[in-house]
């Protein structure tokens, strides 16, 4: 019997896509963010056990064009003169034999910087009460980060952001922000 994939590899990617067909501004913002050429499977955000964290230049190399690609995938799009943002938030575990956490966020009115820090941030949370570090909810974004880097449990976090502001002129826009799954 084999054993069941679990993937070796992730990359963080983003693009931004406009045309006057929804479907068009997301296939374009694929394109931009060099995975159009994938078959993309969405898959829950989870960060694989003993995974390696590799840059974009060097995860394109890996998938063939055609090849059925596992992503956690973060998208947004509008038609209207709005900023939308899609963002992807990674948190890695100091001990690889355990799993991380990716997170999903897409919003509009948030800036790139506090789409991706809020991506991150819930990222981080979500690994953190499996990590048991003890901290409370309420606290801010930057005291949780000292926290974290305190306990020593945590050693990423990342996100990607992808923001853009609508034409408002009935052309849509659309972002994605994805985390691809490799080998």
């Amino acid at each position: 019997m084999s054993s069941p994939y679990l993937p070796k590899k992730l990359f963080l990617t983003r693009g931004v896509g406009r045309h006057r067909q929804r479907l068009t501004s997301f296939a374009m913002a694929l394109r931009s963010a060099a995975i159009a050429q994938y078959n993309l499977a969405r898959v829950s955000p989870t960060f694989p056990a003993h995974c390696k964290l590799i840059s974009p230049e060097e995860g394109a190399k890996i998938p063939k064009p055609g090849q059925i690609v596992h992503a956690a995938l973060s998208q947004n799009a509008t038609n209207e003169a709005r900023q939308l943002t899609a963002s992807v938030g990674v948190a890695i575990p100091k001990d690889h034999a355990l799993h991380g956490y990716i997170s999903l966020h897409h919003s509009f009115g948030q800036t790139e910087k506090q789409a991706g820090d809020y991506a991150e941030d819930l990222a981080a949370t979500m690994l953190a009460t499996i990590l048991g570090i003890n901290f409370d909810p309420n606290t801010s974004y930057d005291e949780r980060k000292d926290i974290w880097r305190m306990s020593d449990k945590i050693v990423v976090t990342r996100h990607i952001t992808q923001s853009a502001v609508g034409d408002g002129d009935g052309t849509w826009t659309s972002v994605i922000a994805a985390a691809i799954f490799a080998e």
